[in-house]
């Protein structure tokens, strides 16, 4: 890497602890045979990209689903198993944004939904904070509420425009390999954080 200026991250598996087999397994309870062929860490199919893009609401995501299973779960059930994923934040990782804001510009760049949204800011703020979480970022780009998601290119086109910054002198971290490839596509730097990796440990 290198003459960096600015550091994107990816949240969920690089800022915040995420187990997508626990979602699977709370679904599989609920009769949602071959979860991991709608949703997984490297695929989601029509449904769940509409989700993540904000083309439909939580109630149309819920009555959607239902219909797509042949299932007549309550939305408490369904959220509760989706949400099942989100772990904890990783309080050395949050330790280590505060830090490099000194250094670079950051910004984050996450594929996740309203629910999620929800469950993660909740989750945050379960401890006493003295900001919010994307206070801990320049500015903070949620799939959700841009239109766009990881790895398609475009998405981090907008980013690149709305922040004026140079891919080239950019380095996006992100533990989904097609997500590093989109952003590669994009122009910029990468690192691919693996399982065990920190974004503390890069020496960024």
């Amino acid at each position: 890497m290198q003459n960096i200026e600015n550091v994107g991250f990816d949240l969920g598996g690089v800022i915040l602890d995420i187990d997508y087999n626990l979602t699977r397994i709370a679904f599989e309870k609920l009769g949602v045979v071959h979860f991991d062929e709608m949703y997984s860490q490297a695929n989601a199919d029509r449904l769940f990209q509409k989700l993540e893009t904000g083309e439909v609401s939580e109630d149309e995501f819920y009555k959607e689903l239902n219909r797509c299973t042949g299932l007549n779960l309550s939305p408490e059930e369904i959220r509760n198993a989706w949400n099942a994923m989100l772990l904890q934040f990783r309080e050395s990782s949050l330790e280590f944004l505060e830090k490099i804001k000194t250094k670079y510009n950051t910004f984050l760049l996450s594929n996740t939904n309203h629910i999620h949204l929800a469950s993660f800011k909740k989750t945050f703020h379960e401890k006493v904070r003295t900001r919010s979480f994307e206070e801990y970022f320049d500015k903070a780009f949620y799939s959700c509420e841009i239109g766009l998601r990881k790895p398609d290119i475009g998405c981090y086109q907008k980013v690149i425009k709305e922040l004026n910054i140079d891919p080239a002198k950019t380095v996006f971290i992100d533990d989904s390999l097609q997500n590093i490839e989109g952003a590669r596509k994009a122009g910029l730097q990468t690192i691919h954080l693996l399982a065990g990796m920190h974004i503390e440990d890069l020496g960024l």
